[in-house]
């Protein structure tokens, strides 16, 4: 985050298109290269942009995967692929939101990503957020993550077996599959946060204490964070099924569909996991408020037997030289009695009403 915002100070006052972030990466920038068809897969990684060239002939789909990329390498990219350098920028600024934009001869697509408790992820958080950028063109898709932890891998794999039809569908359907691949991993992310409500429920019902309470919010931070990053692409994934792009086909809308069902899906998810954490604190402070009131009422009814003892023992602490029970001989226990026959009356009398 601290280095976020030093890259944000720096580009104060600079010119649109300015690519700053990611000098001191570029020499770690690890280039995947996979050219496939129907017939067979290429795949290879590059010591540098320029080995990508010529790309394959169609109907091949090429798909250069570019992890950890710093500003030389996507200056590279732009250029041999004639890329707005606005484009070039938002890469680079990994702090947007999910969006889409059509440049007539491509798409660009920023999607947000979810890590789970790794280096992604900050201490004491579940996951951690980071960003995608995916650029669609005819027979072409170049992808930018922000590290080298490959998250489509089971694209890669789908690829290489050959399953399904993705080595016989364009390069909108290799799209189609790695924003399926992100939205899958909120899935997986969900199932982890269902599984961390459970354990508080089950420590709310058993020792409900602070740490619990500090839990809750922390989860429900969280999953704030999640919607903020989850509900912007509903939207990118609604623009594309609209069909507004002729990049993607019709054929390849129909599963758009379905990637836009399980985006709602797991907006609704979250939501529901809102209301149970609302629930569980709205449970906490009622367990909280309960315990107070029984003590305040032990206390209280406690106080209540003693009142009248204290009266006793008050009069008869009196040091008037007229008392005729001060000189009798069984005065001390007669009191100690009457005390006592008080008092317990009052502890009758409260169990007779429940108080007790």
């Amino acid at each position: 985050m601290r280095s976020k915002r030093k890259q944000a100070a720096a580009r104060v006052g600079l010119p649109p298109g300015t690519l700053i972030g990611g000098d001191d990466r570029s020499a770690q920038a690890r280039l995947w290269m996979t050219a496939y068809d129907e017939t067979g897969v290429n795949e290879r990684e590059l010591s540098a942009v320029g080995d990508l060239f010529p790309l394959q002939p169609e109907p091949a789909v090429t798909w250069l995967d570019v992890r950890g990329a710093g500003a030389a390498v996507v200056e590279e990219i732009g250029c041999r692929f004639a890329i707005h350098p606005l484009v070039l920028e938002d890469i680079l600024n990994t702090d947007h939101r999910s969006k889409l934009e059509d440049y007539d001869q491509y798409l660009f697509i920023v999607l947000k990503t979810v890590v789970l408790s790794g280096a992604g992820a900050a201490a004491g958080e579940t996951f951690g957020v980071g960003q995608v950028s995916i650029i669609l063109g005819k027979g072409y898709v170049i992808t930018f993550q922000e590290s080298d932890d490959d998250s489509f891998r089971p694209v890669r794999e789908r690829i290489k077996n050959g399953k399904g039809r993705i080595r016989k569908a364009g390069a909108d359907y290799l799209a189609y599959a790695l924003i399926d691949t992100v939205v899958d991993h909120y899935f997986v992310l969900l199932e982890e946060l269902d599984e961390r409500i459970e354990a508080l429920e089950a420590a709310l019902d058993r020792e409900p204490g602070p740490k619990v309470l500090e839990d809750i919010h922390k989860l429900k931070n969280e999953l704030l964070h999640l919607r903020r990053s989850l509900w912007p692409l509903r939207e990118v994934i609604g623009a594309i099924d609209r069909g507004d792009s002729g990049l993607f086909q019709d054929s390849t809308l129909v599963y758009m569909r379905d990637v836009y069902d399980h985006t709602v899906q797991v907006l609704e998810t979250i939501e529901t996991y809102r209301d149970i954490l609302s629930g569980m604190l709205d449970i906490y402070l009622s367990i909280t408020n309960n315990r107070l009131s029984e003590i305040m009422k032990f206390l209280t009814l406690i106080s209540t037997v003693f009142i009248p003892l204290t009266f006793i023992a008050g009069v008869y602490g009196m040091n008037f030289e007229y008392m005729p029970e001060l000189k009798w001989r069984w005065g001390y226990p007669a009191v100690l009695g009457l005390m006592a026959l008080v008092g317990g009356w009052l502890v009758v009398y409260f169990r007779r009403k429940k108080w007790l």
